[in-house]
């Protein structure tokens, strides 16, 4: 680009491109758009399924984001969809 152009005042330079989510960010959507998190419900995921589509993490940040609690167990990664307090029992 010239630097003449690049000085112009009522230039303005090309935004940069979107950054491309990847390919899981459809399936981790799709996680949370569940029936049962709208209803404050619980989403049960092997955790095979999950480190496959999408990685540990990025689960935790989704579950992290909207508050909501993420237990493992037995090679089950299961959300609990409410951001109230969380007390385990036994």
């Amino acid at each position: 680009m010239p630097h003449a152009l690049r000085l112009h005042p009522f230039f303005t330079p090309p935004a940069p491109a979107a950054a491309d989510p990847g390919p899981g960010a459809a399936w981790l959507a799709a996680n949370f758009a569940a029936r049962a998190v709208a209803g404050g419900g619980i989403v049960r995921r092997a955790v095979r399924d999950v480190e496959r589509e999408v990685g540990r993490a990025a689960l935790e940040v989704g579950a992290r984001l909207r508050g909501f609690h993420l237990v493992e167990c037995g090679g089950q990664f299961i959300v609990i969809c409410n951001p109230g307090r969380l007390t385990p029992i036994c």
